[in-house]
């Protein structure tokens, strides 16, 4: 199955997710991943719609080297309004980790997509990931622990299937994990995997790779 990865800004190297991804088993070889980090000058929304399904884990940032937004009118040829259409017309996309930095000030048309709105995090800490509930995507994994940034988010969409959940002793008890659907389309937010150790982590393997399957409709 063809994935198209974006990623890359300045708090979050594609390194981390290159360098965890390799820890993947067997399984992960199913997936056929498109590797963008300077969205801004490669994307189109014909580009995108190759793609069955579209991991998105970077926040408004051109690049690691290169801070200035991702989303500029008249500038970036894939716009926000070109990915809810991508989204509306039956494609899938993954919000991971960084793609859930989205505010309503910097670009809010991503929040309505996602479902969510950036708060922010505590300092790097532990964290407890559970599943909760019955969900597709959590089948075959179980709870862990694992250093990882602490998202908190404001939930702005009222149609989220809850699959996952984070606590931590300086981050409280927050939602990490959950699905909805837009149009013809699938769209799952994951809010860990900051650091190495999370993509390492077998559950976190299952849970992601279970989550690309739901975006494209096969479970």
């Amino acid at each position: 199955m063809k994935v198209l990865l974006i990623y890359d800004d300045l708090w979050h190297p594609a390194e981390v997710i290159d360098r965890g991804l390799k820890s993947f088993p067997a399984r992960f070889d199913e997936y056929e991943l498109d590797c963008v980090r300077t969205a801004k000058d490669i994307l189109t929304p014909e580009f995108v719609q190759a793609f069955p399904v579209v991991i998105i884990a970077k926040g408004n940032a051109v690049n690691q080297a290169n801070s200035a937004p991702w989303f500029e009118p008249t500038v970036t040829e894939c716009m926000p309004e070109d990915f809810r259409a991508y989204v509306e017309n039956g494609g899938g996309i993954l919000f991971l980790h960084a793609g859930n930095v989205f505010s309503k000030k910097n670009a809010p048309e991503m929040t309505e997509i996602n479902g969510n709105a950036f708060i922010g995090h505590p300092p790097r800490c532990l964290t407890h990931v559970e599943p909760v509930g019955e969900h597709p995507i959590t089948a075959g994994a179980e709870a862990f622990d694992v250093r990882d940034e602490h998202y908190n988010i404001e939930i702005l969409a009222d149609d989220i299937n809850v699959f996952l959940h984070t606590t931590s002793a300086t981050g409280g008890d927050v939602v990490s994990g959950y699905t909805r659907t837009i149009g013809n389309g699938r769209v799952c937010v994951l809010t860990p995997g900051h650091t190495e150790a999370v993509f390492k982590d077998p559950n976190f393997q299952t849970i992601l790779m279970n989550a690309l399957d739901w975006c494209a409709g096969k479970i």
